[in-house]
Formats: C-alpha cells, structure tokens, sequence
C-alpha cells in the first residue's frame, strides 16, 4: 500500500483526527506539543493552546470543540493561531491531575470524553501512569455532562453501532477493546471483551468503515488492524511509523484513511506524521458536535 505524509508537520503525540466532510477539513491535535491543526487542502492553520489538547471537533455552530485540561472549550476558529479566543464550555472531569484523552460525538451530536491521569509533563515527556483515575463521559449540547465509567486508565476508541445501542470503548491499560450494551436510559451495562491483547502493540484509536469493520491503530506495533464485526483479525497493515495513535475516513468519497502517529524511542522519520493512504471500502462520516 502506498503511504503519504499530508504535510511537513511532526508531533510530538499526534491524536484525535476527525474529517468534516461538508469543508473536506481534516482537523486532528498534538496533544504534547499543545496545538489544534487543520489541514484544508494544502493549507495547514495551527492554533497553539495553553494546555494539553486532545480532541479538535467543528460543531454546527460554526466554531470548534477542544478539549483541554481545565475543561472543554469552544475555539473561535477565526482567531489567531497564537492568540485562539477560547471560551468555557463545561468541566467534565473535575478530577485534579486528570487530562482529557479520547473524544467522539455520536450520531446525535454529543460528546463522548475519556479522561485519564495527565501522563504528560510540562516538557512534554512522559510521566508514568500510576492510577486508574480516568472516568467516560457524556455532554450534551446544553452543557450537561453526564458521568458514564469510572475507574480508567487510558480511554481509546469510541465507535456505536448504527442502531445506537452498543459501543465500542477500549482501554490500552488493559490492552482490550469492550463493547457495552448502552441501555434506554443511556447508562452502560457491563463490559464484554470483544478484542484482548494480541502482541501486536496496544490498542488505540480507531474508525469504523461502511462495512461495519474497525480499523484500529496500535500503539507501539507498526500497524492497523482491520477487525470482522465479531472481533477478529481480517487484515494487518504495516505502518512506517512506530506509534500509530488513530485513524479517521476521509475524501470526498470516505476511501482516505488518515492515521495519526507520536514520536517513538525508536525515532523513524515519520514518527509523528499524519499519513494517509487509499482504501477499498469506504468509511462512515464523522459527526459534529450538535451546539
């Protein structure tokens, strides 16, 4: 398969990417190196933030979801790149000495949000993670935050199924990716592993095609796998980067699969490059954010 970094851009820990089909924007994060990105045909804006960011989401209103350390905020996507107007949205996770991780909306509109312990120093290095004190959340265009999971470690991958009634929710402390049954009042059952730990690195983001398979990119293994509906390996494809961190469908056509990439101990030249290679299968749109 042929790859292609879609700019000269590296991050330090690249995450979140989310296509906007109605502008053919991509838009993804550095979360260490504090920068919101978006790549609108060759043109690459980068608003740097004050704080770790890991989730960069157009809403219907016209500005931006980020989600920082202190709390979820709207950027006006007009502002400057080194002065961004950010005003407070809400405060999902008041837990001191928490960041936010993964961050999705759903068919609805709404915000799903991970958080986990801040395993980011002020230098960007790596802290390690001693707790579980991560936690899922809902927020609601009306600013209402709605506490889903406690006790996690490190949140990746958030994907429904087209009825609305599971979800796929992973948890690389764990090296497994669950599915949870969402009830009628949108409370979670009971975790069922529907992938566990595979040597093949750790389980991080992922996007789910038209065909109802999940492509999940895994931290520290070089690769993606495409998983069957039922959880099984269809196909392994081999990265030239050694962290790939998530993937996302984009193009006018939803055949583009952008992957996201951290730099690594291992240093290879596109560590940290948003890659993007064409596909044979289509992948579902992203949602904004409904407020």
């Amino acid at each position: 398969m042929s790859w292609t970094a879609v700019t000269q851009h590296r991050a330090k820990l690249g995450e979140g990417p989310f296509w906007d089909a109605p502008t053919q924007a991509l838009y993804w994060v550095d979360i260490a190196g504090r920068q919101a990105l978006r790549l609108i045909g060759n043109n690459v804006q980068i608003w740097q933030m004050p704080e770790h960011v890991s989730a960069f989401i157009p809403c219907v209103s016209g500005d931006a979801l980020v989600t920082l350390s202190s709390g979820v905020y709207r950027l006006d996507l007009d502002s400057p790149g080194l002065e961004p107007r950010l005003t407070l949205f809400c405060i999902a996770d008041p837990q001191p000495g928490n960041r936010p991780n993964e961050a999705r909306c759903d068919a609805q509109g709404r915000l799903w949000l991970g958080t986990m312990q801040n395993n980011i120093g002020e230098q960007g290095e790596d802290l390690p993670i001693v707790r579980r004190s991560g936690g899922l959340f809902r927020i609601d265009p009306d600013q209402r935050v709605t506490p889903l999971l406690r006790g996690l470690g490190i949140p990746n991958t958030l994907l429904w199924s087209d009825d609305g009634t599971t979800l796929l929710f992973g948890d690389s402390f764990d090296g497994t990716l669950n599915r949870y049954f969402i009830h009628t009042d949108g409370n979670l059952g009971s975790p069922d592993v529907w992938y566990g730990s595979d040597g093949q690195g750790g389980p991080d983001g992922s996007a789910m095609d038209a065909e109802g398979y999940v492509w999940n990119a895994r931290w520290d293994g070089s690769c993606l796998l495409r998983l069957t509906p039922q959880g099984e390996v269809e196909r392994k494809i081999e990265l030239p980067v050694s962290r790939p961190t998530s993937c996302v469908f984009g193009g006018e056509d939803l055949k583009t699969l952008y992957i996201t990439s951290a730099q690594s101990p291992q240093n290879h030249s596109l560590d940290g490059a948003v890659l993007s290679m064409r596909v044979d299968v289509p992948g579902k749109p992203c949602t904004r954010f409904a407020g």
